[in-house]
């Protein structure tokens, strides 16, 4: 079932967008693009449905908790990951751990360091605690799963400031780092939230949960595939949210349009969308799957 904090304003439209993205990813079997989560291949699981049946007659085991890291390319400081984790901490049975950079690193991409590098214990505006990285995005993701030894079953992250969309997300931090997390195995998801005067941050939180809650069976039993989905919420300074669509990545469109203002008042009846820029833009909350590399390298 889906998670009870959706809004009641919001389109129930919804529930079909996640449908949507369970057959995008089960039709994603030959792609080259992917990875197993346990062992590092050009192939993925072409069959993510689990059994529900059980012949046991032992006393029930408590469940595992659903892991979770989460970074962001804004800094350990930024809004936008309290946010993202101050939702995450609602859900039973899940266990977040905080690896993001010590500063702001927006815009680097995939890139690494050279070298040690530094780390401390730090609180995140919340309270809550985490670990900050001098370095940048893709090198926390290393730091918490080579370094630390942590085993999520699942990177987000975010929540960025600003939209991650068409070639916006080859320059994407945030998306950096999800990818460093898919070449070590474990799915990813990018999380963005529109650029206004005032970020609605909040505005996010709810579709994220609800994508975690449909697809957390899945990630703890190692049959979701290994991908990089990048989750792309507008801002509506007026007008409401559009139906979540699931859309390609225009990655070769316009920079300076993929930057543009959202417009939630657009009337988007019987319209459909061919790219993530465009129904964006037009106000609606875009989910696509990435390539584990950038276009450009």
């Amino acid at each position: 079932m889906i998670f009870a904090m959706t809004p009641a304003s919001r389109p129930r439209a919804l529930m079909a967008g996640l449908a949507a993205v369970s057959l995008l990813l089960a039709s994603c079997g030959g792609s080259d693009e992917t990875v197993t989560r346990d062992k590092i291949t050009t192939t993925t699981a072409t069959d993510t449905t689990t059994s529900m049946a059980t012949t046991s007659t032992e006393a029930p085991v408590e469940a595992e908790p659903l892991r979770i890291l989460v970074s962001n390319d804004d800094g350990y400081e930024a809004e936008g990951i309290d946010a993202l984790v101050e939702g995450l901490i609602t859900l039973e049975g899940v266990e977040v751990t905080v690896v993001a950079p010590l500063t702001q690193q927006s815009g680097t991409g995939g890139k690494t360091s050279d070298g040690e590098l530094e780390t401390a214990e730090v609180e995140l505006d919340s309270g809550y605690s985490a670990v900050a990285v001098t370095g940048f995005p893709a090198d926390t993701i290393g730091v918490a799963i080579d370094e630390m030894g942590i085993e999520p079953d699942l990177v987000i992250t975010g929540i960025n400031e600003g939209q991650n969309i068409g070639p916006v997300i080859d320059y994407s931090g945030t998306v950096g780092a999800a990818r460093a997390a898919v070449k070590r195995g474990v799915p990813a998801l990018a999380t963005s939230q529109g650029t206004a005067d005032v970020v609605d941050y909040q505005s996010a939180v709810p579709f994220i949960l609800e994508w975690v809650t449909e697809h957390r069976s899945a990630l703890q039993d190692g049959s979701a595939p290994v991908v990089v989905l990048n989750l792309n919420v507008p801002t509506c300074s007026t007008g409401d949210l559009g139906a979540l669509v699931i859309v390609r990545p225009d990655v070769d469109g316009d920079l300076a349009a993929s930057l543009g203002e959202q417009d939630c008042t657009v009337d988007t009846t019987d319209r459909t969308f061919g790219d993530d820029v465009t129904a964006f833009l037009a106000g609606h909350p875009t989910l696509s799957l990435l390539s584990l590399e950038p276009a450009q390298k």
